[in-house]
């Protein structure tokens, strides 16, 4: 597990949020969200104010402790590194429970100080900027919040596109998943969402067309649910374009490999980040290794796949 309960020693008296600044060489934030979380646990019980004075003795952490399982950046410079992420893997994880995610490849390589800086989906492929350093966080993560990072992708959808099209449609977050498991939908209310699409290559055989996907604005399963709106969802995707109860099976971990191979046509989301082009001094162009587009063999065959539509 990437999170561990570690006993250390207090020689001094000092505020908590100090002495683990100086354990872990973060910084007084960073120290003070750790402590605000129960982390910092005194005779087996957790404190939560930053400022308690902790006196000679024991105390418990729970941390973070990176455990690689190998991967090495695509590319990289002093400042920021960029990895092939791979499907089914989180950039972060999402309870102290979880067992992997990109965050052990990025902090084994250089610390408590490096981060992802942008999420991918669990199941979608592709390129993942991480930053080294805060300064290099601070100024990745403001340059996607500025829109001045370009970003591409490739999907594999079900059915045939044949020419350049665009989907200008406001997305909204589904408060209600009683009707439905749609983390967003189209909605008129929603937030501002565009996406260019362009169609690379049909296979007849499979009744699927290979695009490259264009977002201009960065919405939660943006790609997603554009696709699904204009009747070609990605395929994989167990969430658009399924029923309400393969969608359930799917977050309830009981979907097995052969319903969702009928209910969606692959076992995975079709779905990859294909470049980044970004500024940091100069202006970095950087484009996947992967060989996506031949990954179709992972897709069902037309005849036996079955969508909600």
């Amino acid at each position: 597990m990437p999170f561990v309960k570690e006993m250390f020693h207090v020689k001094q008296p000092m505020p908590a949020f100090l002495f683990v600044m100086r354990t872990f060489n973060l910084t007084q934030a960073q120290a003070q969200r750790l402590v605000c979380k129960g982390r910092l646990l005194i005779d087996g019980e957790s404190i939560y104010n930053p400022g308690t004075k902790l006196e000679p003795g024991e105390v418990e952490i729970v941390h973070f402790r990176a455990r690689s399982q190998g991967q090495k950046p695509l590319f990289q410079t002093k400042d920021f590194m960029v990895f092939e992420k791979p499907s089914g893997v989180l950039v972060h994880p999402n309870t102290m429970y979880t067992p992997y995610s990109m965050l052990d490849e990025i902090r084994a390589l250089h610390g408590e100080n490096s981060n992802a800086t942008h999420r991918i989906d669990m199941e979608t492929s592709g390129l993942l900027l991480a930053s080294k350093h805060k300064k290099a966080e601070n100024f990745l993560k403001g340059s996607f919040e500025r829109k001045s990072i370009q970003k591409s992708y490739l999907a594999w959808v079900d059915g045939r596109l044949s020419k350049p099209f665009s989907v200008d449609m406001p997305i909204k977050v589904n408060q209600d998943y009683s009707q439905t498991k749609h983390k967003v939908f189209i909605d008129p209310s929603g937030k501002k969402a565009h996406t260019d699409f362009k169609p690379l290559y049909y296979d007849e055989t499979l009744d699927a067309t290979l695009v490259a996907c264009y977002p201009l604005t960065g919405r939660t399963h943006q790609i997603r649910v554009h696709l699904f709106h204009v009747k070609h969802p990605i395929l994989g995707d167990p969430i658009y374009g399924t029923t309400f109860q393969t969608a359930n099976a799917y977050l309830d971990d009981t979907l097995t490999q052969e319903e969702r191979l009928i209910q969606t046509g692959a076992t995975r989301l079709m779905l990859h980040a294909q470049t980044l082009k970004f500024p940091y001094g100069a202006t970095y162009f950087i484009e996947s290794k992967v060989d996506f587009g031949g990954m179709k063999e992972l897709i069902y065959p037309k005849e036996k796949r079955v969508f909600n539509t």
